[in-house]
């Protein structure tokens, strides 16, 4: 069975120089969208995001929406994904080094490429090469071993 495509939408001044996924535009099964573009019809479709339910095994089938962008740019992006369900992930440790001068992160925040593998890794995905251009794959793979499911 093949997964419905991966959908990231990114806001417009996220820095390509500094996008965890950026890799992922040159692999099958991720569709990019500029902020505020995105696809009108996302039935089967969850979002990655804070809040909702953790994602888990009902979701196999869904198509993942992926808001890229800063904390604070995520935000109202979010907006245009409203009426898309939400689908937590596990509390997992970001391995991205961060600092903001001018917001906090979230609990739970993940660079987008690990929110990614972590969904993937929930949802019985193929996860091979997914990390293969994040310099923090080994160590974000690492220090969250415990919510892992066994493969």
């Amino acid at each position: 069975m093949s997964s419905p495509e991966t959908i990231i939408v990114v806001h417009p001044r996220e820095r390509r120089s500094k996008c965890t996924v950026q890799p992922l535009r040159q692999r099958p099964g991720f569709v990019f969208y500029k902020h505020p573009r995105a696809p009108q019809q996302l039935d089967g479709y969850v979002r990655l995001g804070l809040g909702g339910p953790i994602l888990s095994e009902a979701d196999e089938e869904c198509g993942l929406l992926v808001l890229d962008g800063t904390w604070r740019w995520v935000e109202p992006m979010e907006r245009l994904a409203a009426t898309i369900p939400v689908r937590s992930l596990p509390p997992l440790s970001t391995a991205y080094p961060r600092s903001s001068k001018v917001s906090e992160n979230p609990d739970g925040g993940l660079a987008t490429i690990e929110a990614i593998y972590a969904a993937y890794r929930l949802l019985g995905r193929d996860t091979t090469g997914l990390l293969d251009h994040y310099r923090w794959g080994a160590a974000f793979v690492e220090q969250n071993a415990a919510f892992w499911p066994e493969s």
